[in-house]
């Protein structure tokens, strides 16, 4: 039995690493608001960890028309599946010490050790690591400059070189810990660099590029030193840096609009040299999907575009996997389509938009597979302020 835990605030536990780590109310929300988002990627022998009632009603009604083979456990249900094999979205000691407290057992949980060993594996240092060595293989084709900085002196020296540039902590949620520093060293852009200095120890600094497009690569790690491509994500991030949403296409279709930029044996061989990277880094103490974060960018001034072939790595399930996995299993052959996670500060326009996609774009499926129409993947009530759905053409 395999049990699915979605904890969309997985980073920012890295980041606090106590085990008594309470997450910001907007992080709690999704939690709950998104639970039963697991049933699409779990296959057979597996509950997903979820409030009751209006999931299982929502669960009951989807299984009407999709093969899934998920069952619905709740927490008071815990200790049912204390020798369950945990999946949750992302480890972390808070994660931990919480399906400990509700009754997994001990044995079926990563050791402390081994979570303190994964807290630096999860930090965006590891790109700045890949990407000096990805980029020393493939000048031509590929961008990416990090600066690693520790101290305030060094970090007003590098902001006020680069005058425009991204800032970001070590950890952090999707859009998160990061600083658009416009400015040069402004006030406010110093006293930010000084609290990540202070709870993180350091961050990081990069030029912001001329991005034409965000994808990534999706492997799977299987903790005995093989990590394999698991497929590709073409997905799009909204103005403050946060995920909005992927392209449902085959593989074949994103590689296609990749090789509109890069050759497509260029692509291949850094995929190559990324999957050599990980395995090295990661394959032989995590098991589960690592995605890493890329961009196509435009050189400044020219006709001609690059490869950043490591914005970040992503030691955990993520949304790039979810619409990968959705995809192969539950679109029509030849139908393409958008993943999106979307958030509304208020209920009642969710719920209005919700009714208006109903209407405008209904849904057929075929066989088990969507064809067309709108899908809301989780359910939407009178209490959630995000949702998650597909819209296939």
């Amino acid at each position: 039995m395999r049990l699915y835990f979605f904890n969309p605030d997985s980073d920012l536990a890295l980041a606090d690493n106590g085990t008594n780590y309470i997450a910001p109310a907007s992080a709690r929300r999704m939690a709950q608001d998104l639970a039963l988002l697991p049933v699409w990627y779990a296959g057979a022998d597996s509950a997903v960890l979820a409030p009751s009632a209006y999931n299982a009603d929502f669960l009951r009604q989807m299984r009407e028309l999709f093969p899934l083979q998920a069952v619905l456990a709740t927490e008071p249900e815990l200790p049912d599946y204390a020798g369950a094999e945990v999946l949750p979205w992302g480890w972390n000691p808070a994660v931990r010490s919480y399906l400990l407290r509700g009754g997994i057992c001990e044995s079926r949980l990563p050791a402390p050790r081994l979570l303190a060993a994964y807290r630096p594996l999860s930090s965006r240092l590891r790109a700045v690591e890949v990407t000096r060595r990805i980029r020393d293989c493939y000048p031509r084709y590929t961008c990416g400059e990090h600066y690693l900085i520790d101290n305030m002196a060094d970090c007003g020296r590098i902001v006020d070189a680069m005058h425009v540039c991204l800032l970001k902590t070590p950890w952090s949620g999707s859009g998160k810990g990061l600083n658009w520093c416009l400015h040069g060293f402004t006030e406010p852009v110093s006293r930010w660099c000084g609290r990540v200095l202070r709870e993180q120890g350091c961050l990081t600094a990069e030029p912001i590029y001329n991005k034409v497009e965000d994808f990534a690569l999706e492997f799977y790690s299987d903790g005995q030193g093989g990590v394999y491509f698991a497929g590709y994500s073409l997905f799009s991030t909204n103005e403050h840096g946060a995920y909005a949403g992927n392209l449902l296409a085959s593989d074949g279709q994103i590689e296609a609009v990749i090789a509109r930029y890069i050759p497509l044996d260029v692509l291949m061989r850094i995929r190559a040299s990324l999957r050599t990277e990980l395995a090295a880094i990661y394959g032989g103490i995590y098991i589960g999907y690592l995605g890493v974060d890329m961009m196509i960018c435009r050189r400044e001034g020219v006709e001609e575009y690059v490869v950043h072939p490591c914005v970040e790595i992503n030691m955990r399930m993520n949304m790039g996997v979810v619409a990968r996995l959705f995809y192969d299993n539950f679109v029509a052959s030849g139908s393409t389509g958008r993943f999106c996670i979307e958030y509304f500060p208020i209920n009642e326009a969710l719920r209005a938009r919700h009714g208006q996609d109903i209407r405008d774009y209904p849904l057929v499926v075929e066989n088990g597979r969507v064809v067309s129409g709108y899908l809301p993947l989780v359910p939407v009530t009178v209490r959630n302020f995000y949702r998650a759905y597909v819209l296939v053409r």
